[in-house]
């Protein structure tokens, strides 16, 4: 049962990611840096911070399989962080190393935020 779990999960996470990157990239920022693979990055951040630090207060509670839907899932198959390597990489090999340290960059710190900021939200802290 868990597996059917995370694969559903990661399947709805997939998809969410595609449709995040395709509207960021056709509809707001469509330049060299990849924003949409950072809108889902930070997003998905976010939002595990959010759901970790409600879980850690107890403020909410997921039966285990719950747990695995959307944390292993759905937030695993919508962050893209395999995504962010590969084009961090193709950055630093077509473009130039800047982008690709500016790429890096923007998705760690930003990353790390939003997890701590989602973190402080679900935990009411």
């Amino acid at each position: 049962m868990t597996w059917v779990a995370i694969a559903c999960g990661g399947a709805l996470g997939a998809v969410a990611r595609h449709a995040v990157n395709h509207v960021v990239h056709v509809h707001a920022l469509s330049t060299r840096i990849p924003f949409g693979t950072m809108a889902a990055n930070l997003s998905g951040c976010l939002a595990i911070g959010v759901l970790a630090g409600a879980l850690a207060a107890g403020r909410i509670a997921l039966p285990f399989y719950w747990r695995e839907f959307v944390f292993v899932g759905l937030l695993g198959g919508f962050t893209t962080f395999s995504t962010f390597g590969l084009d961090t990489l193709l950055l630093a090999r077509t473009h130039s190393t800047g982008l690709a340290v500016l790429n890096a960059a923007l998705h760690f710190a930003g990353g790390l935020g939003a997890v701590w900021l989602g973190y402080r939200l679900g935990h009411g802290a």
